[in-house]
């Protein structure tokens, strides 16, 4: 009790602090996503994404060579295609973007942890996750299109797939193909609680991967269920995942901190397109301090229990831990 106990103490220096700190960051925790189309010298910026950008597989190199620079060692490609179909058949053309970035990646930077998304929602020309008949997005035609995919990139080089779809089902049907394969040894990263969240918006401008009617309620989770990502993750780790992922991050720590503690695997959480948005349009007006906000926003992350934190702050977090 006060006065004997006096918790200020141990605040009083930075070593002090530093030495008793509970929560630590580093850059090896962060994957940076990025986004690759076709072409030669690509570099756009994202409207709603300031600082993040459009590139093709030689400026994604050159992206990524920075990146290690800073300290960061992990990246996740999303692919922007040339064409769109009903089906998303760019998805799987190991000529696509992704395909020919993960080559060019791993052919630079072969230490790099180069990990690919799994979904259609970028190929599709309804820009729905998966086949759709009669306005209804079906799961299990779905599940082949997305094995497909998986074993495209893993063939071009991919280290880990992450299915980002939420179709039931889908990591066992993707494991059971990468194994048919001859890949048992790519791992899958499964974004395994991911919420109909209000917070994709860039992304959903950035990937031209807006639903053309409807939403994703069907097979993305209800914002209000924590339970239920419980049972997704259970589902997915018995099916073969290797990771998990609980997605958006911020509105989610209960989640995270659940999971973490219910099946003690490594978590990633995804800081997506959204929060990072409203940051950094705080900060572009001086409404906050951007340096502080990215540490604090991605400390808080990490202590609710993730270990793996996929951020588009992660070359700054990467520059200021360093």
């Amino acid at each position: 009790m006060f006065p004997v106990t006096r918790p200020r103490r141990l605040r009083r220096s930075a070593p002090l602090r530093e030495m008793v700190c509970e929560t630590r960051l580093a850059p090896t925790d962060f994957i940076y996503p990025l986004f690759v189309r076709n072409g030669k010298g690509v570099r756009t910026e994202i409207g709603s994404m300031p600082e993040q950008y459009h590139l093709s597989p030689d400026t994604l190199v050159d992206e990524v060579g920075a990146a290690v620079e800073d300290g960061v060692r992990a990246v996740l490609l999303f692919g922007i295609p040339d064409v769109k179909d009903e089906r998303g058949s760019e998805a799987w053309d190991d000529a696509a973007a992704v395909q020919t970035g993960v080559r060019e990646l791993k052919r630079a930077f072969p230490d790099v942890l180069v990990v690919t998304d799994i979904c259609l929602c970028e190929y599709t020309s309804h820009g729905h996750c998966g086949v759709v008949r009669d306005r209804q997005v079906q799961n299990d035609p779905t599940l082949e299109l997305l094995a497909k995919v998986a074993v495209s990139h893993a063939r071009a080089g991919a280290d880990l797939v992450a299915p980002s779809d939420m179709m039931d089902g889908r990591v066992g049907a993707i494991r059971a193909a990468l194994d048919a394969d001859g890949r048992d040894d790519i791992a899958i990263l499964s974004y395994a609680a991911k919420y109909a969240s209000a917070f994709y918006g860039p992304f959903r401008e950035a990937a031209g991967s807006t639903p053309q009617f409807g939403d994703r309620r069907s097979y993305q989770m209800d914002p209000g269920n924590a339970e239920e990502a419980l049972r997704e993750v259970a589902l997915d780790l018995e099916e073969g995942a290797d990771l998990v992922m609980v997605k958006p991050a911020l509105a989610y720590l209960d989640v995270i901190r659940r999971v973490k503690d219910t099946f003690g695997v490594p978590v990633a959480a995804y800081n997506v397109s959204g929060e990072y948005s409203m940051l950094m349009a705080a900060a572009a007006r001086g409404w906050i301090d951007r340096e502080r906000a990215i540490l604090e926003t991605l400390t808080a992350i990490k202590r609710a229990g993730a270990s793996i934190l996929l951020t588009y702050h992660a070359r700054e977090a990467a520059r200021l831990l360093g």
